[in-house]
């Protein structure tokens, strides 16, 4: 039914196909830009080269992004107040 459902929709198809391409096109956009702003060449080759609609932009930018340097500072001044609180 796949095929054949592809031939009698025609504009179905090429909308899911533009949606998907563009989902794709906006998160290795978004995985690239971060990856060479932090200059990971490894990061930034796997995306433009590997890249399964999204999936490797999405896995980078969520577990493997670096910290902003405003989130490490937060992150470091949360725990001295923390040590301060245990005294």
């Amino acid at each position: 039914m796949g095929l054949y459902a592809m031939y009698q929709h025609p504009f179905m198809f090429g909308f899911s196909l533009a949606l998907i391409g563009l989902w794709t096109l906006v998160w290795k956009g978004l995985g690239l830009w971060y990856a060479g702003k932090h200059q990971q060449k490894g990061w930034f080759i796997a995306i433009l080269l590997l890249n399964p609609v999204g999936l490797l932009s999405i896995i980078y930018l969520l577990w493997f992004r670096p910290r902003t340097r405003r989130n490490a500072e937060s992150m470091v001044m949360k725990r001295s107040v923390r040590r301060k609180a245990k005294k």
